[in-house]
């Protein structure tokens, strides 16, 4: 088994999600009492999420750079970040380490083409949704097009994760303007919708919405596990 570099703490919860799903594939996988071998940086996110909202991103790209190497002086066989976001970041972190780097958008392009769908939605921060590395990403690699929800409609995606998820806090309120938004790409065509938010998952699931939900957060876990424990 391989040994997984995580680099956490965008938020500590979707973090703590990572852990758990990767461990509990690994056990799926291996039975008895295997769990992943896994080394974990986690950033401080007050830090990371003012240095967003200041636009400063080649200060991020730094910090990202810098946690990946550390994953690697300290015997990681791969890079996994674990959010969506900092994505942004992850020409600096390939450009700063030796070993692979697993792309989420990646992850989730495969598991988008393995279905067969031509156009899906995205939700997640409005860095997110509105610079073209998440979405360019799966249309170039994959020929799938991604749509986004409207000016206002990104701002309540936003504000949401950053007023309520990001600190743990699940409302039913903030569900339904989520599932209205969801629907709302559906009928622009949308044959699926990518939760591009690690905390996103907190609050929706496939129950919830009626075209494909794919949860970038057990997906990229789930091809993690794969890697590591492949030959």
């Amino acid at each position: 088994m391989k040994t997984l570099g995580l680099i956490g703490g965008m938020s500590w919860e979707s973090s703590a999600v990572y852990y758990e799903l990767i461990n509990k594939k690994v056990k799926e996988a291996l039975g008895g009492f295997h769990s992943c071998k896994s080394i974990m940086v986690t950033v401080d996110f007050a830090e990371i999420e003012k240095l967003q909202h200041q636009n400063e991103w080649e200060v991020l790209d730094r910090m990202m750079a810098h946690s990946a190497k550390q994953l690697e002086a300290a015997g990681a066989d791969i890079v996994v970040l674990c959010t969506n976001t900092m994505h942004l970041c992850s020409h600096a972190i390939i450009d700063n380490i030796s070993i692979p780097f697993l792309h989420i958008a990646e992850a989730t392009g495969l598991d988008i083409k393995n279905k067969n769908l031509k156009k899906v939605g995205l939700l997640g921060t409005k860095f997110t949704m509105e610079k073209d590395f998440y979405k360019e990403y799966i249309l170039n690699n994959f020929g799938i097009e991604v749509i986004i929800p409207s000016d206002e409609e990104r701002e309540k995606v936003h504000n949401i994760i950053y007023q309520e998820l990001v600190h743990g806090m699940i409302k039913n309120d903030s569900r339904e303007i989520y599932k209205k938004i969801i629907k709302n790409l559906e009928q622009r065509g949308a044959e699926g919708v990518i939760l591009g938010c690690t905390e996103i998952p907190l609050l929706i699931s496939d129950s919830d919405v009626d075209i494909h939900v794919f949860d970038t957060t057990t997906i990229h876990a789930g091809k993690a596990v794969e890697w590591a424990l492949s030959d």
